[in-house]
């Protein structure tokens, strides 16, 4: 479970706000990419975002790109989740294989305001705040696995060492 507040923003929030196409061909470590999350479209971010913190948003988050540095900025910021309506598909993959929950809950995303206090229940499904309790579209088994260790690269190494052993 993890506890944060909410960043809340609206429809077609797409990875060029999120991480911005200047850096694309950039390399730079985690801890800078986090520098410039969001920056085109909250220039305040980068600032003030705390790990445990959660983006909601509306529809269709991350469309554009399929760069995974969209997604690799935000866990880099500590951002636990991001919950929307819906999902650009590339986004939605790249974020689970690097890590980073990807949870679906209109209900949530229409009650909760920016600055709100949430807790994230991956294991239940739940997002707690003070307005409420709101259900999420529930994460295989496999998905909730990648997630834990941290995305598919060392979810693939764990399964790899516990078939060897």
């Amino acid at each position: 479970m993890s506890h944060g507040i909410v960043w809340k923003y609206g429809d077609n929030v797409n990875t060029d706000v999120i991480f911005p196409g200047r850096y694309t061909y950039q390399i730079m470590p985690p801890e800078e990419m986090a520098k410039h999350a969001m920056e085109d479209l909250d220039p305040g971010f980068a600032a003030g975002v705390k790990p445990g913190d959660v983006i909601l948003a509306g529809k269709n988050f991350g469309c554009g790109s399929s760069r995974e540095q969209a997604a690799a900025c935000l866990k880099a910021a500590g951002i636990q989740a991001v919950v929307a309506k819906s999902f650009a598909r590339i986004y939605f993959r790249n974020a689970i294989n690097l890590g980073l929950a990807v949870l679906q809950s209109e209900e949530a995303v229409d009650a909760l305001e920016s600055g709100d206090h949430v807790d994230v229940d991956l294991l239940r499904g739940e997002i707690r705040s003070a307005k409420g309790t709101f259900r999420f579209l529930p994460l295989p088994a496999s998905v909730l696995g990648i997630i834990e260790a941290g995305g598919l690269i060392e979810y693939t190494k764990r399964k790899l060492e516990q078939e060897q052993e």
